[in-house]
């Protein structure tokens, strides 16, 4: 999944980042309300996090105007003002969630997940097909009970990928969602990504059926391929 990191305080822009990078997300930052607002309008992102007080165009603002040209991205708000009259307009202008600063890491990642499941079902715990599970929590990938090794990508393209299972998913969709927006892609990165994950949880598993499909000239699917 990728995160929009709109926060002006770059010490705790960049603890976010690092924390959210290290549960797999893919993390983007900006430090003003103008770039942000620029981003999230196009660019495709799961969650924003963003300050209330901010350069160019502060958090209230830039939550209604992305309100206002119909761009729903869940956004939890994150700032210093812990008033009940700041927190109502900040719901009140868009914002699904508050919190207010300092914070714990552990209760922040806690209300990320519970944003992005609110997406609609697909947004789970675990995610399965066949004998195939993934554990988003424990970062645990099993295959017919045998343990599979992946690394941060490729969990995060696999995730995807299950969280999209009988979808055809593009690869500017998987770069979209997998890698934030500094990342060096090549053409062929993610034919690479998708290689090294058929080598874990296809190609030892002699005897059963591929999971993860290409559909030449659209892109990839894990699941039914017909």
């Amino acid at each position: 999944m990728r995160i929009l990191v709109v926060e002006d305080e770059h010490r705790i822009a960049q603890a976010i980042k690092k924390g959210l990078e290290q549960e797999r997300y893919a993390v983007d930052l900006t430090f003003t309300g103008t770039d942000g607002y620029d981003m999230a309008s196009s660019e495709s992102y799961d969650l924003i996090i963003l300050d209330l007080m901010l350069p160019g165009m502060d958090g209230i603002t830039l939550c209604k105007q992305l309100r206002k040209n119909n761009i729903h991205i869940p956004v939890l708000m994150l700032t210093a003002k812990g008033q009940i009259t700041d927190k109502v307009a900040g719901l009140d202008a868009g914002a699904d969630d508050y919190m207010t600063k300092p914070f714990s890491f552990e209760e922040l990642l806690a209300r990320v997940r519970a944003l992005t499941r609110r997406e609609g079902p697909v947004r789970k715990t675990t995610l399965s097909l066949d004998d195939l599970t993934m554990d988003t929590k424990s970062f645990i990938v099993k295959r017919g009970g045998a343990h599979i090794s992946l690394s941060q990508k490729e969990f995060a393209l696999l995730e995807y990928l299950l969280i999209n299972k009988g979808e055809i998913v593009s690869k500017e969709k998987i770069i979209e969602h997998v890698w934030d927006f500094d990342a060096d892609i090549l053409p062929n990165t993610v034919e690479v990504y998708i290689k090294n994950l058929r080598n874990k949880i296809d190609a030892p598993f002699v005897g059963k059926q591929p999971l993860i499909h290409t559909v030449r000239g659209f892109g990839y699917v894990i699941g039914d391929d017909e």
